[in-house]
């Protein structure tokens, strides 16, 4: 059979299926055979709420969008090139997402009867078999038959061969795409090696997919996609959690203070649990508690006792920590919130990417309860600040909220990890007794940056009383005088805004200086807005691009940057929360662009909205 190669500089896959039809499995084993080929990518997996949503059901849908590249991408595609459909409900939710002439990989087992009437098709109409998808290459594969067909020989249940289907469609993409099989071989023979029928099953399937793409005269052209013109260096693929993970590691190994993690599962927060138990050779402390609450004041004896302590949560946990996040502002000490955000309120949309808890971190605690907020942009982004986080905290004497959200924490991209010599120095200074005789310790006694002294208990002389009363100022006694009480809110909220001095300015990612649109985010937006932007500036617009790391305090020169432009534009994944701070602070007609749906703001969308203030 003779085959042509095609060259493409550009191809968005979707794998949708079942939730137990290992998709994200089927897409993260691509990925990391893209990486590997030095090719630039982005991910978004896309899971159902439900743990176990009823088979063959639209909201039981599980997807893995990826776009690779030989250009530097940073969005995962605004359509798909090509769809990936195990059942009929895949298909259905998924079509809208597909550019015109696309294709669609669909396995016609998923589309019988049953199928068709659980993805609420009329009866009687099959997508497959009527002109409905004219407009779309549809390559029809009973994955099903032909993977129980590879694996006759094996003694298996039939329900536990069909597991294998996923292997099966990756294996023709494989060739499809013109990849190697080994990496993936190897995958499945670390996961499955001690269980040989698994291990025989996977492999087998995956070679079958391969072959029949191979042999079947169907099949005429392969595609491949050059590598990516990247800085040179040595890369991995990394999601946004395990960056976050890696990120407190080295903080802990820079600083020298072992790190306690103390966290409740809760999506899409639980994979830095997971992640950080694996390494106890670094010293790592985590800890599974009984509750959200149990969790942070764990977390917070960490810190007092001279540890980095470090909780972990999404917006439903963050407002049961709420309490204890005003004792730790209160006792001045370390303590790292982590926020993946998800959709909300209440328990909202427990799988679904939202930038929603930005006001809860400005405000969601009573009293003056100030606290610096860190973001994280991307994937990568998330090692540098959650290392920038630790070194705030425990530089400061503060609590420190960090937010990301489903879409970052799930999430992949190439990552060029640094050297542990290219991080930047975390200084420690413990409080010492270096009282004369008869002196007392004064716990409050501030510093130029207005932190007190780290005190660790048991340390001789240092003995001092804490709890969430207010603290007469330098000694630390309770005090209920009124002009105390002043003087040390505006003592705390003056400690959170110095550290703009100790932060980096902000720099714009894209654009001139000066102009008629600046398009301000924060958070999971970077993607789209810096790809909008590119193409925008492309046409000779004049717009440009800042993105927000520091969200409190904001970078001192933020103001003057603002002022330089006609229209401030800020796109948000929520109702508008960033936009209301920028007007409060900044006194700027800022206008917002908000996108509440679950899902991450697309380019093409972006495009069209700037396009009305240029």
């Amino acid at each position: 059979m003779n085959t042509k190669e095609e060259i493409l500089q550009d191809v968005v896959i979707k794998f949708a299926g079942d939730s137990g039809d290992g998709m994200q499995l089927t897409g993260s084993q691509f990925t990391n055979n893209t990486a590997m080929l030095g090719i630039d990518l982005a991910t978004f997996p896309d899971f159902p709420a439900e743990i176990r949503a009823p088979i063959g059901t639209l909201p039981g849908v599980s997807g893995y969008q990826l776009r690779f590249s030989s250009d530097r991408v940073f969005t995962p595609g605004d359509a798909c090139d090509v769809l990936v459909a195990m059942n009929a409900a895949a298909l259905k939710t998924n079509l809208k997402g597909l550019k015109i002439g696309g294709k669609i990989i669909a396995n016609v087992d998923g589309f019988d009867a049953k199928n068709l009437r659980l993805a609420n098709y009329p009866e009687g109409e099959n997508p497959l078999e009527n002109d409905s998808l004219g407009n779309y290459e549809v390559i029809k594969m009973d994955v099903t038959k032909m993977t129980r067909e590879a694996l006759k020989d094996i003694t298996m249940g039939v329900k536990e061969k069909d597991r294998a289907k996923n292997m099966f469609v990756l294996g023709f993409l494989y060739w499809m795409y013109n990849r190697d099989m080994d990496n993936t071989i190897s995958f499945i023979k670390d996961k499955f090696g001690k269980k040989p029928e698994i291990f025989e099953s996977n492999v087998k399937a995956l070679q079958a997919g391969y072959n029949y793409a191979d042999t079947t005269e169907t099949f005429t052209t392969r595609y491949s996609v050059a590598k990516a013109k990247m800085e040179s260096g040595t890369y991995r693929s990394i999601m946004g959690n395990q960056a976050l993970s890696y990120g407190l590691i080295a903080a802990s190994q820079k600083s020298g203070l072992s790190l306690f993690l103390g966290s409740y599962p809760i999506t899409p927060a639980s994979d830095i649990l997971h992640e950080l138990s694996k390494y106890k050779n670094f010293g790592i402390k985590t800890f599974q508690a009984e509750d959200e609450i149990a969790a942070i004041t764990s977390a917070i004896g960490a810190s007092y006792g001279g540890n980095i302590g470090i909780t972990t949560s999404s917006g439903p946990g963050i407002a049961l920590k709420g309490e204890a996040m005003g004792l730790a502002v209160m006792l001045e000490i370390p303590l790292l919130i982590i926020n993946i955000q998800r959709g909300g309120p209440s328990t909202g949309l427990p799988t679904k990417t939202e930038q929603s808890d930005l006001m809860q971190a400005y405000y969601g605690r009573n009293g003056e309860c100030p606290m610096p907020i860190i973001s994280a942009s991307t994937p990568s982004d998330c090692f540098s600040a959650a290392y920038e986080a630790i070194r705030i905290a425990t530089q400061h004497m503060t609590p420190v909220i960090l937010l990301s959200d489903g879409y970052i924490a799930n999430g992949a991209e190439p990552w060029k990890f640094p050297k542990s010599d290219d991080l930047p120095e975390i200084k420690i200074s413990f409080a010492e007794n270096t009282l004369a005789e008869g002196e007392k310790f004064m716990p409050y006694q501030r510093d130029e940056k207005l932190a007190r002294p780290w005190a660790i208990p048991g340390t001789k002389g240092l003995e001092n009383r804490v709890g969430g009363l207010e603290k007469q100022d330098i000694t630390g006694n309770i005090s209920y005088d009124s002009e105390n009480h002043q003087h040390m809110v505006k003592t705390r909220q003056a400690k959170v805004d110095l550290i703009a001095n100790y932060i980096p300015e902000q720099i714009l990612d894209s654009g001139a200086n000066k102009g008629k649109v600046l398009v301000l985010g924060w958070g999971s937006t970077f993607g789209a807005i810096k790809s909008a932007c590119n193409e925008l500036q492309k046409e000779g617009e004049e717009v440009s691009h800042a993105h927000l790391r520091y969200i409190r305090p904001f970078p001192k020169n933020l103001g003057d940057i603002i002022k330089n432009f006609d229209t401030v534009v800020i796109p948000e994944i929520n109702n508008g929360q960033l936009v209301k701070i920028i007007r409060d602070v900044y006194f700027v007609d800022a206008k917002p662009y908000n996108k509440i749906m679950g899902v991450p703001i697309t380019k093409g969308e972006l495009i069209e909205e700037l396009r009305k203030y240029l």
